[in-house]
């Protein structure tokens, strides 16, 4: 398959699937039970105080006539005032985007250190102790709770030993436990992908008739099994973008990162629609990129890919 069309073709797919976001979210944001000008004035507001908010608003017009309004309002860049800050919603979420793409970066550098390296002993040992290590870290990190996780390392690490900070945003070492938090989870899942993809390449052909050859171990699971092995690790890293997003909103409370789950957490509890809506589709427009990016790299890696 040419590159280009391979590009074009996710792009358009990634375009649909945005627009599709943005028709779900909006719709099921404007039938919840909400009022937005009383938001604004406060509950003593007369009637016609909350008419006028709503007429300035335009939450007057039809549905679909809001759509379109507020789409757009957003090709221009405009996410809409939030109803309780009085802020740009825009303005407020790229400034708390820097400590989300650190937290985020984080997590996909603990989540693949992790993952990839248990994996691949699991792999190489596979029923034997080392095996079993790693099958009973990926099942106790899939079935802990992110935010139990995190707070029996802010006990351990940060109270007890005294090692990191308890929460908050600065430096390197105030990045180490949520960022760590935040990727244990999906470490989980690259180890018993990259386990299973290094059991499949140890029964290739190609390999076992090097090994009979005389070809050192060593050499065949260098040259042979973890290329093969790791070629998953790209997609999967582009599919758990929409995970660490969603998981952001836990993190961000419970070490007091100040990420856009935070502000996401706070337009939940507030039911500030705009907040709400901007936090949706940006993390949206963030899965879908990183999708692309992964597919990309993908194709480059995989010969397989560019066959089909």
């Amino acid at each position: 398959m040419n590159f280009l069309v391979f590009l074009l073709r996710r792009l358009g797919q990634g375009v649909i699937v945005l627009i599709g976001v943005s028709v779900i979210t909006f719709l099921l944001l404007y039938v919840i039970p909400s009022d937005p000008a009383s938001l604004i004035a406060g509950r003593a507001a007369n009637p016609d105080t909350l008419a006028r908010i709503n007429a300035q608003l335009g939450l007057d017009h039809p549905l679909w006539m809001r759509y379109l309004i507020y789409m757009g309002n957003l090709l221009h860049g405009d996410l809409g005032w939030s109803y309780v800050q009085r802020s740009s919603v825009a303005h407020e979420l790229f400034s708390r985007v820097p400590a989300t793409l650190e937290l985020v970066s984080g997590a996909i550098f603990w989540e693949v250190l992790i993952g990839v390296s248990l994996g691949v002993i699991g792999g190489l040992w596979r029923g034997r102790w080392p095996d079993k290590l790693a099958m009973g870290f990926a099942y106790v990190t899939v079935a802990a709770p992110q935010f139990v996780t995190g707070l029996l390392f802010l006990y351990l690490f940060g109270f007890k030993l005294g090692w990191l900070p308890l929460g908050g945003y600065g430096g390197l070492s105030y990045l180490i436990l949520p960022s760590l938090t935040l990727g244990l989870l999906n470490a989980a899942w690259h180890t018993r992908v990259v386990r299973s993809e290094v059991v499949r390449e140890h029964r290739e052909p190609y390999v076992e008739a090097a090994l009979a050859r005389g070809v050192p171990r060593r050499t065949v699971v260098l040259r042979h099994i973890l290329p093969g092995a790791v070629l998953p690790v790209p997609t999967l890293v582009g599919l758990d973008f929409g995970f660490l997003m969603g998981g952001a909103v836990i993190i961000d409370q419970v070490f007091g990162w100040p990420g856009i789950g935070q502000y996401m957490w706070q337009g939940i509890q507030n039911t500030d629609v705009p907040v709400i809506m901007g936090v949706t589709l940006f993390a949206a427009c963030f899965v879908v990129v990183a999708n692309i990016v992964a597919d990309v790299i993908s194709y480059l890696i995989d010969p397989r890919i560019r066959v089909s």
